[in-house]
């Protein structure tokens, strides 16, 4: 799950973490009114969406007058704001961030995932903040620094000081650093994120350290822990299949192809999406239903791929252990009349009660296509999703 920025800056100063001032608007006078309350003679108007290179994207604008803030707001608030995280469609901008303006010395990069190589947070650093950072990763590895955290005892605070000093921390404000990063660890670990950046960490003149932009995601499985943070939740920036399928407990994500897919098992469903990929197709989506799922939630799994408008054919691939492969069938059957399917569907059974499973395709009289094997019905998906069956 993703938040907003305003949203991450609320929970990081619960731990520590320095900000500039700021107030979320939801529309230009809301925008105006939040730029005279901060006060000041300089206000950033941000963009607020679920993506990275706002900047670049022109969602981020520096205003010196009360007017500039309202013209600014105005051509943000509703654009379809298209970045480098976004993709060609872009994002509407449905929210702003009104924030006291920053006199910036140096701009510089800090953030934490979960290295799954070592099982700990990794915290990364870097000199080179801003809106390039991707880049540098890319092209300067050497500018990125990094420390393993021990979970048991936490981010030390000689780790902290050194990350702080190898970007470029002024010796004056390395404390400050030291306490930011050490809040940004702490805030990572008790919110459950699967990652939490700021970039970037500025120095400001008088070296002062602030997080002047921030992101944080968090584990979907944690999430029962947090109402707090589910409630921050903002369903406009998501996918609506994505959104209904979650609600089902569906493990759904769309993609740009044109062959739906059904399986259960993730490791199956990527194996599924390869196999169509190796014989020409291209997936629509992944669904993994879950190894315990009963035949209505296998029919609103249907009803949730048939909604796009791309897809061409459908591949049900099961193998059957927990999920019996008779469940499979029925909600297969149930779904296909509740939809009147007008799509090719290709559908390959195997494990438990596979036969019977087999039997109420056979007898549901609709036009399946059974597959004996993956390669078989990824051959079989492809061709009639080319037209060829």
């Amino acid at each position: 799950m993703k938040i907003h920025e305003y949203q991450a800056k609320e929970i990081l100063r619960k731990y520590g973490v320095a900000t500039p001032r700021g107030i979320p608007c939801f529309t230009v006078d809301e925008a105006v009114e939040a730029a005279q309350k901060l006060g000041g003679r300089v206000w950033v108007v941000k963009a607020q969406i679920h993506a990275g290179g706002r900047g670049k994207g022109g969602g981020v604008k520096v205003a010196k007058s009360p007017e500039e803030v309202k013209q600014y707001a105005g051509q943000i608030l509703g654009m379809q704001l298209k970045t480098h995280q976004t993709g060609p469609e872009g994002q509407k901008v449905r929210r702003l961030l009104i924030e006291e303006g920053a006199d910036i010395r140096k701009e510089l990069y800090v953030g934490m995932v979960v290295d799954r190589g070592t099982q700990r947070v990794v915290l990364m650093a870097s000199s080179e903040g801003g809106m390039d950072i991707e880049e540098v990763a890319a092209k300067t590895p050497e500018k990125i620094h990094k420390v393993t955290i021990d979970p048991m005892a936490g981010l030390a605070d000689g780790d902290a000081e050194d990350i702080a000093r190898k970007i470029g921390i002024p010796d004056k404000a390395v404390p400050q650093a030291r306490d930011i990063l050490k809040g940004l660890y702490k805030a990572f670990d008790e919110t459950d994120c699967s990652l939490a950046e700021i970039n970037p960490l500025i120095v400001t003149g008088d070296e002062k350290v602030l997080a002047l932009d921030a992101k944080m995601n968090f584990d979907d499985n944690a999430l029962f822990r947090h109402p707090d943070i589910v409630a921050m939740r903002d369903l406009d920036e998501e996918d609506p299949a994505e959104v209904e399928a979650s609600k089902y407990d569906l493990n759904y994500i769309q993609l740009d192809g044109n062959i739906g897919c059904l399986v259960n098992g993730a490791g199956l469903a990527m194996a599924t999406m390869d196999i169509i990929k190796l014989y020409g197709g291209s997936p629509a989506n992944f669904l993994d239903v879950g190894g315990g799922a009963s035949t209505e939630k296998v029919a609103e799994a249907f009803k949730i791929m048939l909604k796009n408008p791309k897809l061409k054919a459908i591949l049900v691939n099961i193998f059957g252990g927990i999920m019996k492969c008779d469940v499979i069938a029925q909600g297969v059957v149930t779904a296909a009349r509740q939809v009147q399917l007008k799509v090719p569907l290709v559908v390959r059974l195997e494990g438990t009660n596979v036969d019977i499973g087999k039997k109420i395709l056979a007898e549901s009289g609709l036009p399946i296509i059974s597959a004996n094997n993956m390669a078989d019905a990824a051959q079989k998906v492809v061709a009639a999703a080319h037209g060829k069956n």
